[in-house]
């Protein structure tokens, strides 16, 4: 029995240790405190809110004092109090739900807390038996804030550089900007200019003015909203202020370089003339679609260069250089403009041989970007920007940033401009060989939409068939160019011309509509098909190729092609139906040769079946950019856009309604076809559009 008794004894000690003593909730952190989704404040520092807001805590019980059964719950008692208008102190507590320890417990307190007064708190946990200490306890503080109910005066705008409703220079000039409020407790504004996202400005210190900086990227009328934000983010009335900017400044040096042939210098539009080496020829040749009539050609030697024997512009400053280029070699590095420093030059654009490749490049202080892919005898228009503003410097080519911009700290340069050539240690060195021409200096940045513009090059179009007739079998092209050569099977549909109306004369039979105007091309599948004497598009440079086209089938048994135009052993591109694919398709192979690796790219699209206003289809070729594209009905995607790097010139004629296959002609078209255009020259989407159905001549 006493044996018995022990273990009774025993087991009653074991279960007292694992039923422990409750252990009181942790204090709460003041960095767990916040008042209305702020900080707590500390120190001295008020918290101001617009409203009412919600105080919250995270708060923490032990969980050693838990049996594995039980939950660890804990909830929080809330104070707070202040000293009203008559000096008397008022207190106002809230005690939460109970919640799961380590979760937020909160007070949304009520609406009458009195405006503009300091509201003192803190918070205390309770796990139902027992509390923690207040969280302002030992090194715990109290928090505190103020609803402020005023919202701060609307901000007042000024500018030197860009003053209200006066036009001012212009695009690409960075202008300053004043924001200011009366109100003394005002900790940011907020801005935009139309078309821009919405920014804050900070002043230095509460309640003082802050300054932006903005570029104007159009000319026009623009303007700037402001809001003032105070301490408490309540929000003013919107201050609005126009601005009337002028078009972007003309160049500071600009040389066309189209002075008669044997020239010995080059007249400056701006700027100073630029006298030339013996290396430099006159009245070369210019990139089609641009205004350049004439450029220079530079033979790579040491008297292949021009100067002005003057700088251009201040190189610490922002600026902007330009030319249109077309290299005779790629094999080396090559400048065609610098400006000279002390031994080096102060910048360069041009040309780099590197390991990959060649490369356009620009190099200002050090800094290097490099991009695009240049290629012997073919015209690029380069531009090397240097953005003083932000520190960065850019290279665009035909138009589009290329490489990475980086950040770049130019060096003095205030020697002379250069043009084909580079200072060096021991004389110049990198001298271009090839052609230049419309070279620009600006002494400000040059925006995206400029330099869009200045890598311009104008489609050219070179036929328009609208195939509504023919005569001798042969459909006129609209201008008295080549005709369109008619082959068997393929038939100038014409529509009624109104002289008999169904609707009117029961005996009148019906005549459908053409495709596009009076009459279009129908093509049997067979034999039927239409051809140019010869190639209409160059193929190894940028062209376009529009075409309307209703398929008669509405499920096709094979491929049938719309367009083409071969070289020597395959066609150099071929837009066709894919029916297995339900799509259209633009083939390019990357080499006349057979059997050649092929860029593929395409548009989802049903077949007609003889219904219906058929589709626009528009083949882009882009070689500035080395791209192709696959339009329909105006529109692309990235599926129908392609990377092509060397397009290849074709010797064949262009081909409506068939393609070649195994040396042959095949995928012969079953469907109408209307409004071929070809262009030299890559059209962009806007003038794509104009194509669409029924735009006639197009752009």
């Amino acid at each position: 029995m006493v044996a018995g008794c022990a273990t009774a004894l025993l087991a009653g000690a074991a279960g007292t240790a694992n039923a422990v003593d409750n252990l009181p909730p942790k204090q709460p952190l003041v960095k767990d405190l916040q008042t209305g989704g702020k900080a707590c404040a500390t120190g001295g520092d008020t918290v101001y809110v617009a409203a009412a807001p919600t105080l919250s805590a995270v708060l923490y019980d032990p969980e050693e004092d838990d049996l594995p059964a039980e939950a660890n719950r804990v909830k929080g008692t809330f104070e707070a109090w202040w000293t009203d208008s008559a000096g008397v102190e008022q207190r106002r507590a809230f005690t939460t739900a109970e919640g799961m320890s380590g979760g937020q417990r909160s007070w949304p307190m009520p609406t009458d807390i009195p405006a503009n007064t300091v509201v003192s708190w803190h918070v205390r946990a309770d796990d139902g038996k027992a509390t923690s200490a207040w969280s302002d306890a030992g090194d715990g503080s109290v928090c505190s804030f103020v609803r402020d109910d005023v919202s701060p005066e609307r901000p007042v705008v000024t500018s030197s550089d860009y003053p209200e409703e006066q036009i001012q220079d212009g695009v690409g000039v960075y202008g300053s900007f004043t924001l200011d409020s009366p109100s003394p407790d005002v900790v940011g504004y907020r801005y935009n200019f139309i078309g821009e996202p919405y920014a804050i400005a900070r002043p230095d210190e509460m309640g003082g003015p802050a300054t932006i900086r903005f570029l104007p990227v159009r000319s026009g009328t623009d303007y700037l909203t402001v809001q003032a934000i105070d301490r408490s983010s309540r929000v003013s009335t919107t201050t609005t202020y126009w601005i009337r900017v002028k078009a972007g400044r003309a160049a500071v040096g600009h040389w066309k370089l189209d002075d008669p042939a044997g020239s010995r210098s080059a007249a400056a539009e701006t700027g100073t003339a630029a006298r030339a080496g013996t290396g430099v020829t006159f009245g070369g040749p210019a990139p089609s679609g641009t205004e350049a009539t004439a450029t220079v050609s530079l033979d790579g030697t040491g008297h292949g260069f021009l100067t002005p024997d003057a700088p251009a512009t201040d190189l610490r400053k922002s600026f902007a250089v330009s030319a249109w280029v077309r290299p005779g070699e790629t094999g080396r590095t090559m400048t065609a403009a610098s400006q000279d420093a002390a031994g080096k030059p102060g910048f360069t654009l041009g040309l780099r041989a590197e390991d990959s490749g060649p490369a356009w490049s620009f190099a200002i202080g050090g800094t290097r970007i490099t991009g695009g892919a240049p290629e012997t005898g073919e015209w690029a228009h380069v531009l090397g920007l240097y953005d003083a503003e932000t520190g960065k410097a850019r290279l665009y080519v035909n138009g589009h940033e290329v490489g990475t911009a980086a950040d770049a700290t130019p060096t003095e340069a205030s020697g002379a401009f250069q043009i084909g050539r580079a200072r060096g240690t021991a004389g110049y060195r990198d001298r271009w060989h090839g052609e230049v021409g419309d070279v620009r200096v600006h002494d400000r940045v040059v925006v995206p939409d400029e330099v869009t513009e200045l890598a311009q090059r104008k489609p050219k179009l070179l036929g328009h068939w609208s195939l509504e007739n023919a005569t001798d079998s042969a459909s006129p092209e609209g201008s008295g160019g080549a005709p369109l050569r008619i082959g068997g099977g393929a038939t100038v549909y014409r529509a009624s011309d109104g002289s008999c109306l169904p609707e009117v004369d029961p005996d009148c039979p019906y005549v459908p509509p053409a495709l596009v105007g009076d009459g279009h091309l129908s093509l049997d599948g067979e034999t039927g098909y239409a051809a140019a004497d010869g190639p209409i598009v160059d193929t190894g440079d940028s062209f376009s190729l529009g075409v309307v086209v209703r398929l008669t089938d509405s499920a096709p048994s094979h491929p049938m092609t719309v367009l083409s135009q071969a070289g020597e052993h395959t066609d150099a591109f071929k837009v066709r139906y894919q029916p297995s694919d339900h799509a259209w398709q633009l083939v390019m192979p990357v080499r006349d040769e057979p059997g050649a690796p092929e860029k593929v790219v395409a548009r989802l699209a049903g077949a007609d079946g003889g219904e219906g206003q058929g589709h626009q289809l528009t083949v882009v070729y882009d070689d500035g950019t080395d791209t192709i594209r696959l339009y329909l009905d105006g529109y692309t995607t990235a599926d129908a856009t392609a990377s092509l790097p060397d397009g290849w010139h074709s010797t064949g004629a262009l081909q409506i309604g068939r393609g070649k296959v195994d040396g042959g002609w095949g995928e012969y078209l079953h469907a109408d076809v209307d409004e071929v255009q070809a262009y030299a020259g890559a059209l962009s989407g806007g003038q794509v559009l104009q194509l669409g159905l029924g735009a006639g001549t197009g752009p």
